[in-house]
């Protein structure tokens, strides 16, 4: 397996583009099941969760194709593939939203088999939600030997809630609005997850002739129509990674400007890094952030949109351990998302989790140690830190770092990282 290995203390200057969303491609890519003609899909990130995902389509009978500038086109021909309807265990094992061609699969083509989806390891993620809204709109579904296989004549309009243990459902809102849109008249459906992603996934659906109202709220409206067409679409811009770079900028004290961000979806973010102490100017779709020496211990609390996003809490928490004083972070969406912390604590880092919360005391160095990643999000955490620690970071499984950041080491590098790939 692959390993990164960084030398800590540089500090990062110079311009980093910001890709399109992974949260966001992958449902709308699933969504092209729907569609009659070839899509145009722009700012798609290459990443081994859109291959993947790309894979279980082909699989399903689409012709991918992508573009060096980072398009991807997407065709289903018509009534050729209605006895392709099984996304199998060996790919949809690798990532949880390859569950996305579950809606779709079932509303075109009246027939879905779908692996148990697999990806990070962050706690319990089940998808009763998804299987709920699916059945209320007429579906039959039972789950047998680790597949969920679903078939339904017609789907019926309905009023759904989707509201979960620990708030709506992400991936189950877009399951459920993606069958939806083709079925036979309106369903309403209730605490929607808000994410920009699920906006754009509605977005993107409209576009392609679905009416859906009241995109960004708690309550959609989706009104039946019989087709979808092909459209040119461009995805929105990643919030994860460009708050994992705002962060990068932060921890190294750095000068960094982002381009081709959404500021307006990343609002609880900035204001936790101004909160600390870091400078953030946006015009337009750029952002500069610069660090400084005079940052402030915060207490964070993710919660979902517009609330800090879990998947941000582990570079926060690289970032706290930086910072002097005791900060407390507590996680609401995945209340198990901290097996990043014993490795943090190996570079150095003073945190003690209790629950859901890990209280964290600000140290003045950390130091350079071989770490092993556990999830994606606890990669970026991890290279974060050893951006700033003391001596020579390497990490062990960059598969999960491959995941959702494209060329990573790359593009730090070019701002000033002294960071490398070691390939096996």
């Amino acid at each position: 397996m692959d390993k990164i290995v960084i030398e800590g203390g540089h500090r990062l200057e110079g311009s980093v583009r910001i890709n399109g969303a992974k949260n966001a491609a992958l449902p709308v890519m699933a969504a092209c099941l729907l569609l009659d003609g070839p899509s145009r899909i722009k700012g798609i990130p290459n990443i081994v969760d859109i291959q993947t995902q790309s894979k279980i389509l082909e699989n399903l009978g689409g012709q991918i194709k992508r573009h060096d500038d980072g398009t991807l086109e997407i065709a289903f021909r018509d009534g050729e593939n209605n006895d392709k309807y099984t996304a199998p265990y060996e790919l949809v094992r690798k990532m949880r939203a390859s569950i996305c061609v579950l809606g779709p699969l079932l509303t075109k083509r009246r027939k879905a088999k779908v692996s148990y989806p697999g990806g990070c390891v962050i706690g319990q993620r089940p998808v009763d939600l998804h299987i709920n809204g699916l059945r209320a709109l007429g579906a039959q579904i039972e789950t047998t030997e680790g597949y969920i296989n679903a078939t339904a004549d017609r789907l019926k309009g309905t009023d759904i809630s989707l509201k979960g243990k620990y708030g709506s459902t992400v991936l189950g809102t877009c399951n459920v609005m993606s069958a939806a849109v083709l079925a036979e008249g309106t369903t309403i459906i209730e605490d929607a997850a808000r994410e920009p992603e699920v906006q754009d996934l509605a977005n993107f659906l409209n576009t392609a002739g679905a009416k859906i109202t009241g995109i960004g709220e708690s309550r959609l409206t989706i009104e039946g129509v019989k087709e979808l067409h092909g459209v040119d679409y461009e995805i929105i811009p990643d919030r994860i990674e460009a708050g994992t770079f705002m962060i990068a900028g932060a921890i190294t004290k750095g000068n960094i400007t982002l381009e081709n961000v959404r500021a307006d979806h990343l609002t609880a973010v900035i204001d936790k890094l101004k909160e600390i102490g870091v400078e953030i100017n946006t015009i337009g779709n750029t952002s500069r952030v610069k660090g400084n020496n005079l940052y402030h211990n915060v207490d964070i609390t993710t919660l979902p949109y517009p609330g800090m996003p879990t998947d941000m809490q582990a570079q926060f928490m690289a970032l706290l351990c930086t910072v002097e004083g005791k900060s407390i972070i507590t996680e609401k969406i995945f209340t198990d998302r901290f097996m990043h912390v014993p490795e943090l604590v190996r570079m150095g880092a003073d945190i003690r989790v209790e629950v859901s919360s890990a209280i964290i005391r600000g140290t003045p160095c950390l130091t350079g140690a071989n770490v092993m990643i556990s999830d994606l999000r606890a990669g970026a955490g991890l290279a974060l830190a050893g951006l700033v620690a003391k001596g020579t970071t390497t990490i062990d499984r960059v598969y999960h770092l491959d995941r959702g950041y494209e060329r990573l080491e790359e593009r730090l590098s070019k701002l000033g990282a002294v960071i490398k790939r070691i390939r096996d």
